[in-house]
């Protein structure tokens, strides 16, 4: 299997951290570069969108998606990163680490892809409240499901919260959220996340 990817890419990231905390050793990560822009022809040959990532299979077509991917290397080991008796709540955690990642990869394409004179500053003061938003609720409700065994929303929520540090360090996330910045701080440190950790910007 190879994993299309790019090491600043938060989603893809969650793969990467998904196939070590499984035990896979057969997933080759490959860089490519990826743009709303237009990027490789790899991986828009493999992904139509041109999102990343996308994992080329050895006995199927590609298949895309961050979390379509995470699903199917949980299966290869049934590892059990989406358990049966919490699957709804996993999931729901899951997608909304994965919206952090969307509106925080927003603010990033704004201030890049956009001439300085055209950056909109309502949108992204907007996209940043639906970070806060999202990591309020975190806060207050989704500790004990967070401090529980490791789940593939918990790999998703540590990858949401090292993109912030590494895209929004000025926006500090931790004031006002001491359950979450600690409970971070021990997650984050875990080797897959050590290994997988985007380089300094």
């Amino acid at each position: 299997m190879q994993l299309l990817s790019s090491p600043a890419s938060p989603f893809a990231r969650t793969c990467q951290v998904m196939a070590l905390e499984l035990g896979l050793t057969d997933m080759q990560v490959v860089g490519v570069s990826a743009s709303p822009m237009g990027g490789d022809d790899a991986i828009n040959s493999a992904n139509p969108s041109g999102k990343i990532p996308a994992l080329i299979r050895d006995d199927g077509p590609a298949i895309y998606d961050s979390r379509v991917i995470n699903r199917y290397l949980d299966a290869q080991v049934d590892g059990g990163l989406y358990p049966d008796g919490r699957l709804w709540d996993v999931l729901a955690l899951e997608a909304n680490a994965n919206a952090i990642m969307e509106a925080a990869v927003g603010i990033v394409y704004e201030r890049r892809l956009r001439p300085p004179e055209y950056h909109y500053e309502p949108w992204m003061e907007a996209q940043w409240v639906k970070v806060t938003r999202s990591l309020d609720m975190l806060e207050a409700r989704s500790m004990p499901l967070l401090a529980g065994p490791v789940t593939a929303a918990q790999i998703a929520v540590g990858c949401a919260l090292g993109y912030l540090d590494f895209r929004h360090a000025d926006r500090d996330w931790r004031p006002g959220r001491a359950a979450l910045a600690a409970w971070a701080e021990t997650f984050l440190a875990r080797p897959s996340m050590v290994a997988t950790a985007p380089p300094a910007a």
